[in-house]
């Protein structure tokens, strides 16, 4: 299979459309990460999702659907919370789970009777969408564990001849997954950490919300990224808190006694540390903002160029760097993480 990299026009909107309707799968952009697209009331399509990703069958997705679609054909019931947080936070990186009108694939949800909705705010993701008019799955488009894409070339790197078209919408802004709060139940619950903050979320309500507590051995999960290992570079990783770049330091040179070649991940303010002492620093950036954004691909570019990637958490913790620590720690599993 030939994989076409297409800018975003109308012709190639309607190319992806018709590939998506005859039940195949396309790369998509939003503005956190790329989206492996198809239909979430195709069988076919969503269990080729979990095919050519690698996705264990317990890890839900998400569809998508375009600002002005109508969520009764997909939704069971709309609580007031979620009417709220629409309207304050969408199109944007926020992800709902609903109750579920069964109406969609039951892989999508993985049996479950929820389903997670988000209008993206990618301009080209909503002239897709809205060309679609039915809800599209769109998991990140990267091989299971691996790390998400923010660019076409990621998504390329990873499908290259197992899908037909990734369509470019350029650089995904947010850089990291959607915020996933359940609204299903009596109160909210926050599932997984994103750019849209706990901290927004809970003043937009005036009142506190819940978080999920991290899942036991076998349970069934309403959103992805919670479960597995995730967004992992394909070279080795140490993660070193923020107050041990003494040690993260006596790492690399041991590291580079015995020939490896190392890498640091770090925030801005870390970089001439590293630099002096003769080592090649991947900065994160300064902001929350600019961290969020760049994460993936300084992981992607770790694995290109280097045998280890020595990472430091950065100083700056809660609102959006919540998100941020989650897939640093997450891409650093606990074996890698050094004491």
């Amino acid at each position: 299979m030939v994989t076409s990299v297409l800018p975003i026009t109308k012709e190639n909107i309607e190319r992806a459309k018709e590939l998506v309707t005859a039940g195949e799968v396309v790369a998509i952009p939003t503005e956190t990460v790329y989206g492996l697209g198809g239909s979430a009331f195709d069988d076919n399509a969503v269990k080729r999702i979990f095919e050519v990703k690698g996705r264990p069958n317990d890890n839900p997705l998400i569809a998508h659907v375009h600002a002005d679609y109508d969520l009764s054909k997909i939704i069971d019931y709309d609580p007031p919370c979620a009417k709220l947080l629409r309207k304050k936070f969408l199109p944007g990186p926020l992800t709902l789970v609903y109750p579920s009108t069964g109406k969609v694939s039951p892989y999508v949800s993985c049996g479950l009777n929820t389903l997670a909705v988000r209008v993206p705010a990618h301009v080209g993701a909503q002239a897709f969408l809205k060309a679609v008019d039915i809800p599209v799955v769109a998991p990140s488009a990267n091989l299971s564990r691996h790390v998400s894409p923010t660019s076409a070339a990621h998504v390329y790197d990873d499908f290259a001849g197992k899908i037909p078209l990734i369509l470019d919408g350029g650089e995904a802004v947010g850089g990291i997954e959607s915020t996933v709060l359940d609204v299903s139940g009596e109160i909210p619950m926050l599932l997984r950490p994103g750019l849209v903050t706990k901290e927004e979320i809970e003043r937009a309500l005036g009142y506190e919300i819940a978080t999920m507590s991290e899942p036991k051995q076998g349970e069934r999960v309403k959103s992805p990224g919670v479960l597995y290992k995730h967004y992992s570079p394909r070279c080795p990783t140490k993660l070193f808190k923020a107050e041990e770049k003494a040690t993260a330091l006596q790492a690399c040179l041991t590291e580079k006694e015995k020939g490896v070649t190392v890498a640091v991940l770090a925030e801005e303010g870390a970089r001439k540390y590293f630099e002096e002492r003769g080592f090649a620093v991947l900065s994160l950036g300064s902001t929350p903002q600019e961290m969020a954004a760049s994460l993936y691909a300084r992981l992607r570019e770790a694995e290109q160029s280097f045998q280890l990637l020595v990472a430091i958490e950065p100083n700056e913790q809660g609102g959006v760097m919540t998100g941020v620590m989650n897939r640093l720690r997450k891409a650093c599993t606990s074996s890698d993480v050094a004491h």
